[in-house]
C-alpha cells in the first residue's frame, strides 16, 4: 500500500486494498473511491462531495449522469443495443447524417476509444497516400509533434515522446517523423518529403500539461500541409466538443481538418464512443473488410451520441466554457502566488505550473486538494490540469476556486 499524505478512512482503504490486489496496476489514482456523480459533483463512499476537476478527462464534458443522455442511453438500451455493422440499424444511420452535418464532412467512420480512432485515422491517411497521392507502396510517413499524446496502443506508442508510455515496449512501427509542437519552421521543412501523407496533432496538448500554441499556429500548420497535398489531422478527443470554448478547438482559427478525430465527451461520459469524420476522397478508401469494429456505431453508441451532442448545443456549453474559463484563468493569475509559474489554457482546459524546490509539490497540492474537496490530478510533474464539467455555474466555479487558493496554503 501507498503511504498517503492524507488521513484515509478504513472503508475507502478496503476498496483501495481489492483493487490493488485484483486489479492491474497501470494507473495511479489519488485515495478515493467513488460511487455517485452529478452534475459537477462526485461523492465518494463514505459520502463526502467532490468537484470533478478532471471531468473523466475531458468525457464528461455535459456533467455526471446528464439526465437528458442518460434518458435515451436507457430506452435505447432496452429496446436494441448492438446488431454489428453486418446488418443496417435504424439508430446508425440516423447517427451518421446527425454527425456529418454538424461538423461538415461527409462521411463518418464510427469506433470505440480514442486510441482507435487515432489508429483509423492514420489508416485512412495511409491508403489515402497510395491511392490519392501516389507515394509508393509501404512508404507512406506521418508528421507528428513531440510531447503528443494520442494513445497507448504498440502502433501510437511508435511515435510518442513519453517514456513512460514507450520505453519496454519494443519493437516499434516506422513510419513517423516527428516535429516540435508550436514549430511552423520545421513543419514547412519536413512536409517537403514526398513520402508524408498527413500532419497528425492535438489543437492543444493536454496530456502534455495543456500546452497551448501560439495564436495562428493551426491556421498556418494547416495551410502548409496543403501546399504540400499532406493531409491535416486533427485529434479533437481531449479539445474537442465544447472543452475550449468552440465545439472544436480548431474552430478558434476556423480551420477544418482534413481528418476529425472524435471521442470522449461523445457519448457524455457514458460508454465508449469516438469517430473520425472525413470526405470522400479519404473515406471512401477504405472498402468493406478493410477496417471495422463489433461495437463500433451500435445503436446504443448512436442514439447515445446524438443525445450527447445535442445537449452540448442546446445548453450553449461551448459558451459557458468560454465565459468561465476566462474567468478561472484571470482569478488564479489575479492572485501572484509565488508558487504558480504560469495559468494556460483555453475554455475549460486549464492548467497551472508549479514552481517549487519540492519535486513532489503538484502531487501534495493535488492531495491538499482532495482533502478540501475538489478532485484534480498531476500531469508531467509540475503541472496540474483543471477541466470540470462545462455545465458548472459561475458561483460552483468561484467556490471551486475558493478551494483552489486555500489549498495553496500547503506550498510553503
Amino acid at each position: 500500500m501507498t503511504n498517503y499524505p492524507v488521513t484515509i478512512d478504513e472503508l475507502t482503504l478496503s476498496h483501495i486494498r481489492k483493487e490493488e490486489q485484483f486489479g492491474a496496476h497501470n494507473y495511479h489514482p489519488l485515495p478515493v473511491v467513488l460511487n455517485k456523480g452529478e452534475g459537477v459533483f462526485v461523492w465518494d463512499v463514505t459520502g463526502r462531495k467532490f468537484f470533478d476537476f478532471l471531468s473523466g478527462y475531458s468525457a464528461v464534458n455535459q456533467g455526471h449522469c446528464h439526465p437528458k443522455i442518460i434518458d435515451v442511453f436507457v430506452d435505447q438500451a432496452r429496446t436494441l443495443t448492438l446488431t454489428s455493422r453486418a446488418f443496417h440499424s435504424e439508430k446508425f444511420a440516423e447517427y451518421t447524417a446527425y454527425i456529418t452535418s454538424l461538423f461538415g464532412f461527409d462521411k463518418v467512420l464510427p469506433m470505440n476509444g480514442g486510441v482507435e480512432a487515432v489508429e483509423t485515422a492514420i489508416k485512412l491517411a495511409r491508403r489515402w497516400g497510395y491511392k490519392v497521392k501516389g507515394v509508393a507502396d509501404g512508404r507512406a510517413k506521418i508528421i507528428t509533434a513531440a510531447e503528443n499524446f494520442h494513445g497507448r496502443t504498440l502502433n501510437v506508442i511508435s511515435f510518442s515522446s513519453d517514456p513512460v508510455a514507450k520505453d519496454g515496449f519494443g519493437p516499434y512501427m516506422e513510419g513517423y517523423l516527428s516535429v516540435p509542437f508550436n514549430d511552423l519552421p520545421a513543419l514547412k521543412q519536413v512536409v517537403q518529403d514526398p513520402d508524408v501523407v498527413a500532419f497528425l496533432v492535438e489543437p492543444i496538448q493536454g496530456e502534455a500539461g495543456v500546452v497551448v500554441p501560439d495564436e495562428g499556429y493551426l491556421r498556418e500548420a494547416a495551410a502548409i500541409s496543403k501546399e504540400a497535398n499532406v493531409l491535416f489531422i486533427a485529434d479533437e478527443i481531449q479539445t474537442g466538443l465544447a472543452r475550449t470554448g468552440r465545439m472544436l478547438a480548431c474552430d478558434h482559427e476556423d480551420v477544418r481538418p482534413d481528418i476529425l478525430i472524435l471521442g470522449k465527451a461523445l457519448s457524455g461520459g457514458t460508454m465508449p464512443v469516438s469517430a473520425v469524420l472525413a470526405d470522400d476522397e479519404i473515406m471512401l478508401g477504405i472498402q468493406p473488410g478493410e477496417h471495422g469494429s463489433t461495437f463500433g456505431g451500435s445503436p446504443l453508441a448512436a442514439a447515445t451520441a446524438m443525445a450527447a451532442l445535442q445537449v452540448l448545443i442546446d445548453e450553449n456549453l461551448s459558451e459557458n466554457a468560454d465565459r468561465l474559463g476566462k474567468l478561472f484563468r484571470e482569478t488564479i493569475e489575479s492572485w501572484q502566488h509565488p508558487h504558480i509559474a504560469q495559468v494556460r489554457g483555453k475554455g475549460l482546459l486549464n492548467a497551472i505550473v508549479i514552481n517549487h524546490d519540492d519535486d513532489k509539490a503538484a502531487e501534495l497540492l493535488c492531495y491538499k486538494l482532495l482533502e478540501n474537496g475538489l478532485l484534480a490530478k498531476p500531469t508531467h510533474g509540475d503541472k496540474i490540469r483543471f477541466a470540470p464539467p462545462l455545465v458548472i455555474t459561475e458561483e460552483e466555479l468561484q467556490n471551486a476556486l475558493n478551494i483552489i487558493k486555500d489549498s495553496l496554503s500547503v506550498l510553503q
